[in-house]
Protein backbone atom coordinates (compact mmCIF):
# COMPACT_ATOMS: atom_id res chain seq x y z
CA UNK A 1 0.00 0.00 0.00
CA UNK A 2 1.46 3.15 -0.77
CA UNK A 3 2.11 5.37 2.18
CA UNK A 4 0.70 9.08 2.08
CA UNK A 5 1.20 11.65 4.68
CA UNK A 6 0.02 9.97 8.13
CA UNK A 7 -2.96 11.43 9.14
CA UNK A 8 -6.13 10.48 10.59
CA UNK A 9 -9.96 11.56 10.45
CA UNK A 10 -13.37 11.16 12.38
CA UNK A 11 -15.89 9.48 9.90
CA UNK A 12 -19.35 8.61 10.75
CA UNK A 13 -20.41 6.52 7.52
CA UNK A 14 -19.22 5.54 3.99
CA UNK A 15 -21.40 5.46 0.98
CA UNK A 16 -20.49 3.17 -1.30
CA UNK A 17 -23.14 4.04 -4.22
CA UNK A 18 -24.46 7.42 -4.04
CA UNK A 19 -26.42 8.71 -6.65
CA UNK A 20 -27.68 12.31 -5.46
CA UNK A 21 -24.41 13.63 -4.01
CA UNK A 22 -22.88 15.03 -7.09
CA UNK A 23 -23.13 13.40 -10.80
CA UNK A 24 -22.94 9.63 -11.44
CA UNK A 25 -22.08 6.95 -8.60
CA UNK A 26 -20.36 8.34 -6.18
CA UNK A 27 -18.76 7.13 -2.63
CA UNK A 28 -19.54 9.35 -0.11
CA UNK A 29 -18.03 10.04 2.61
CA UNK A 30 -19.23 11.58 5.64
CA UNK A 31 -16.95 13.15 8.19
CA UNK A 32 -17.95 13.63 11.75
CA UNK A 33 -18.32 17.33 13.51
CA UNK A 34 -19.69 20.61 12.65
CA UNK A 35 -19.83 24.21 13.83
CA UNK A 36 -23.49 24.45 13.22
CA UNK A 37 -26.59 23.87 14.69
CA UNK A 38 -28.68 23.88 12.23
CA UNK A 39 -32.64 23.85 13.68
CA UNK A 40 -33.69 21.72 10.67
CA UNK A 41 -30.76 19.23 10.25
CA UNK A 42 -31.69 15.83 9.87
CA UNK A 43 -28.12 14.08 11.45
CA UNK A 44 -27.23 14.99 14.75
CA UNK A 45 -25.33 12.80 15.26
CA UNK A 46 -22.66 14.15 13.59
CA UNK A 47 -22.52 17.20 15.36
CA UNK A 48 -19.31 16.61 17.43
CA UNK A 49 -16.12 15.37 16.08
CA UNK A 50 -15.25 12.00 17.35
CA UNK A 51 -12.21 9.71 17.99
CA UNK A 52 -10.20 9.45 14.49
CA UNK A 53 -11.38 5.83 13.16
CA UNK A 54 -9.37 6.10 9.65
CA UNK A 55 -6.13 7.79 7.33
CA UNK A 56 -5.43 8.27 3.95
CA UNK A 57 -4.25 5.56 2.94
CA UNK A 58 -6.79 3.28 4.05
CA UNK A 59 -9.42 5.46 2.71
CA UNK A 60 -7.96 5.62 -0.70
CA UNK A 61 -7.90 1.66 -0.62
CA UNK A 62 -11.13 1.55 -0.02
CA UNK A 63 -12.29 4.55 -2.59
CA UNK A 64 -9.82 2.43 -5.25
CA UNK A 65 -11.89 -0.69 -5.32
CA UNK A 66 -14.78 1.43 -6.49
CA UNK A 67 -13.11 3.26 -9.16
CA UNK A 68 -14.49 0.96 -12.27
CA UNK A 69 -17.84 2.23 -10.98
CA UNK A 70 -17.21 5.62 -11.27
CA UNK A 71 -17.09 6.38 -15.12
CA UNK A 72 -16.69 9.30 -16.87
CA UNK A 73 -18.97 11.59 -14.36
CA UNK A 74 -18.25 9.81 -10.93
CA UNK A 75 -16.09 10.31 -8.55
CA UNK A 76 -15.81 11.10 -4.18
CA UNK A 77 -17.73 13.08 -2.20
CA UNK A 78 -17.15 14.65 1.36
CA UNK A 79 -20.16 15.43 3.17
CA UNK A 80 -20.91 15.20 7.00
CA UNK A 81 -21.34 16.94 9.18
CA UNK A 82 -18.57 19.21 7.81
CA UNK A 83 -15.81 18.69 6.30
CA UNK A 84 -14.13 21.77 5.99
CA UNK A 85 -13.38 21.08 9.71
CA UNK A 86 -10.55 18.44 8.99
CA UNK A 87 -9.55 20.39 6.25
CA UNK A 88 -5.80 19.33 6.55
CA UNK A 89 -6.92 15.60 6.19
CA UNK A 90 -9.30 16.20 3.17
CA UNK A 91 -5.96 18.34 1.51
CA UNK A 92 -3.98 14.95 1.75
CA UNK A 93 -6.66 13.09 0.84
CA UNK A 94 -7.46 14.70 -2.15
CA UNK A 95 -3.83 14.97 -3.39
CA UNK A 96 -3.76 11.09 -3.21
CA UNK A 97 -7.63 11.08 -4.85
CA UNK A 98 -5.91 13.67 -7.83
CA UNK A 99 -2.96 11.10 -8.38
CA UNK A 100 -5.36 8.23 -9.10
CA UNK A 101 -7.72 10.64 -11.65
CA UNK A 102 -10.77 10.42 -9.69
CA UNK A 103 -13.32 13.58 -9.29
CA UNK A 104 -13.85 15.00 -6.11
CA UNK A 105 -16.91 17.01 -4.98
CA UNK A 106 -16.77 18.91 -1.50
CA UNK A 107 -20.43 19.29 -0.28
CA UNK A 108 -20.36 22.22 2.36
CA UNK A 109 -22.13 24.81 4.39
CA UNK A 110 -18.67 26.96 4.18
CA UNK A 111 -18.17 27.10 7.75
CA UNK A 112 -14.71 25.53 8.63
CA UNK A 113 -11.17 26.27 9.89
CA UNK A 114 -9.62 27.97 6.95
CA UNK A 115 -7.29 26.98 3.94
CA UNK A 116 -10.23 26.95 1.71
CA UNK A 117 -8.25 27.73 -1.45
CA UNK A 118 -5.67 25.13 -0.67
CA UNK A 119 -8.94 22.72 -0.26
CA UNK A 120 -10.96 24.11 -3.33
CA UNK A 121 -7.92 24.05 -5.74
CA UNK A 122 -8.17 20.40 -5.53
CA UNK A 123 -11.68 19.98 -5.40
CA UNK A 124 -13.82 19.46 -8.73
CA UNK A 125 -17.17 20.82 -7.47
CA UNK A 126 -18.45 22.20 -4.77
CA UNK A 127 -22.36 21.45 -3.61
CA UNK A 128 -22.69 24.47 -1.00
CA UNK A 129 -25.60 24.70 1.37
CA UNK A 130 -27.83 27.86 1.68
CA UNK A 131 -28.94 28.39 4.94
CA UNK A 132 -29.83 32.22 5.35
CA UNK A 133 -29.23 35.76 3.33
CA UNK A 134 -29.66 37.96 6.44
CA UNK A 135 -26.95 37.91 9.18
CA UNK A 136 -29.70 37.97 11.78
CA UNK A 137 -31.84 35.29 10.73
CA UNK A 138 -28.90 33.31 9.64
CA UNK A 139 -27.74 33.42 12.96
CA UNK A 140 -30.92 32.44 14.85
CA UNK A 141 -31.59 29.52 12.11
CA UNK A 142 -27.68 27.85 12.58
CA UNK A 143 -26.95 28.96 15.93
CA UNK A 144 -23.25 30.62 14.37
CA UNK A 145 -22.48 33.97 13.01
CA UNK A 146 -22.38 34.63 9.25
CA UNK A 147 -18.71 35.69 8.97
CA UNK A 148 -17.02 32.56 8.30
CA UNK A 149 -19.49 31.40 5.46
CA UNK A 150 -18.77 34.53 3.93
CA UNK A 151 -15.08 34.18 3.96
CA UNK A 152 -15.54 30.74 2.06
CA UNK A 153 -18.17 32.27 -0.44
CA UNK A 154 -15.33 35.04 -1.76
CA UNK A 155 -12.28 32.55 -2.06
CA UNK A 156 -14.99 30.28 -3.82
CA UNK A 157 -15.88 32.52 -6.30
CA UNK A 158 -12.40 33.48 -6.57
CA UNK A 159 -11.46 30.11 -7.94
CA UNK A 160 -14.74 30.38 -9.93
CA UNK A 161 -15.67 26.64 -9.18
CA UNK A 162 -18.35 24.89 -10.82
CA UNK A 163 -21.06 24.92 -7.91
CA UNK A 164 -24.49 23.53 -6.92
CA UNK A 165 -26.32 25.06 -4.66
CA UNK A 166 -28.81 23.58 -2.24
CA UNK A 167 -31.43 25.21 -0.59
CA UNK A 168 -33.52 23.40 2.42
CA UNK A 169 -37.02 25.29 2.48
CA UNK A 170 -38.20 25.65 5.83
CA UNK A 171 -42.19 26.10 6.20
CA UNK A 172 -42.77 29.98 7.28
CA UNK A 173 -39.13 30.93 6.86
CA UNK A 174 -38.20 30.05 2.78
CA UNK A 175 -41.15 29.41 1.48
CA UNK A 176 -42.25 33.50 0.50
CA UNK A 177 -41.81 35.66 -2.05
CA UNK A 178 -39.50 37.81 -0.06
CA UNK A 179 -36.70 35.14 0.87
CA UNK A 180 -37.36 33.81 -2.77
CA UNK A 181 -36.45 36.58 -4.77
CA UNK A 182 -33.60 37.57 -2.62
CA UNK A 183 -32.68 34.30 -3.31
CA UNK A 184 -32.42 34.53 -6.75
CA UNK A 185 -30.67 38.18 -6.76
CA UNK A 186 -27.91 36.39 -4.70
CA UNK A 187 -27.34 33.43 -6.34
CA UNK A 188 -27.01 35.89 -9.66
CA UNK A 189 -23.61 36.76 -8.11
CA UNK A 190 -22.30 33.34 -8.64
CA UNK A 191 -21.03 32.73 -12.47
CA UNK A 192 -20.64 28.89 -12.49
CA UNK A 193 -23.49 27.18 -10.98
CA UNK A 194 -24.56 24.18 -12.55
CA UNK A 195 -27.78 23.16 -11.01
CA UNK A 196 -29.76 24.44 -8.05
CA UNK A 197 -31.74 22.21 -5.91
CA UNK A 198 -34.37 22.76 -3.38
CA UNK A 199 -34.42 20.34 -0.55
CA UNK A 200 -38.19 19.67 1.23
CA UNK A 201 -37.37 20.31 5.24
CA UNK A 202 -38.34 16.70 6.63
CA UNK A 203 -38.91 15.15 10.21
CA UNK A 204 -36.81 11.84 9.63
CA UNK A 205 -34.29 12.81 11.98
CA UNK A 206 -36.72 13.63 15.01
CA UNK A 207 -36.16 10.32 16.25
CA UNK A 208 -32.24 10.91 16.44
CA UNK A 209 -32.59 14.08 18.26
CA UNK A 210 -34.92 11.70 20.86
CA UNK A 211 -32.55 8.64 21.13
CA UNK A 212 -29.24 11.49 21.43
CA UNK A 213 -30.91 12.94 24.03
CA UNK A 214 -30.59 16.41 22.08
CA UNK A 215 -32.82 19.33 22.05
CA UNK A 216 -34.86 19.36 19.04
CA UNK A 217 -35.92 23.18 18.04
CA UNK A 218 -38.21 22.55 15.21
CA UNK A 219 -39.95 19.68 16.86
CA UNK A 220 -43.60 21.20 15.97
CA UNK A 221 -42.34 22.21 13.15
CA UNK A 222 -44.83 20.44 10.29
CA UNK A 223 -42.58 19.14 6.99
CA UNK A 224 -42.54 21.41 3.98
CA UNK A 225 -44.96 20.04 1.15
CA UNK A 226 -43.11 18.39 -1.10
CA UNK A 227 -45.45 19.85 -4.27
CA UNK A 228 -45.39 23.59 -2.65
CA UNK A 229 -41.13 23.35 -2.53
CA UNK A 230 -41.47 22.08 -6.36
CA UNK A 231 -43.94 24.80 -7.60
CA UNK A 232 -41.75 27.70 -5.57
CA UNK A 233 -38.99 26.02 -7.41
CA UNK A 234 -41.04 26.37 -10.90
CA UNK A 235 -41.91 29.95 -9.91
CA UNK A 236 -38.93 31.45 -8.87
CA UNK A 237 -35.82 29.49 -10.23
CA UNK A 238 -36.08 27.71 -13.62
CA UNK A 239 -37.32 31.38 -15.31
CA UNK A 240 -34.10 32.90 -14.10
CA UNK A 241 -31.54 29.63 -14.28
CA UNK A 242 -30.93 27.23 -17.29
CA UNK A 243 -28.82 25.15 -16.71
Amino acid sequence: MKNYKDLTASVNSFESFGLVDGPGIRTVIFFNGCLLRCKFCHNPEMFKKQLNNTNVSELVAKIKRYKPYYKDVGGVTYSGGEPLLQVDFLIELSKALKAEGINIALDTAGVGIGKYEEILDLVDLVILDIKHLIKEEYKDLVNYDMTEFLKFVGVLKKKNKNLWIRQVVVPGIHDNAEYMKNLVSYLKTFNNIKRIEFLPFHKMGDEKYNQLGINNCFKNKSAMDPIKCQELFDKYIKPNFEF
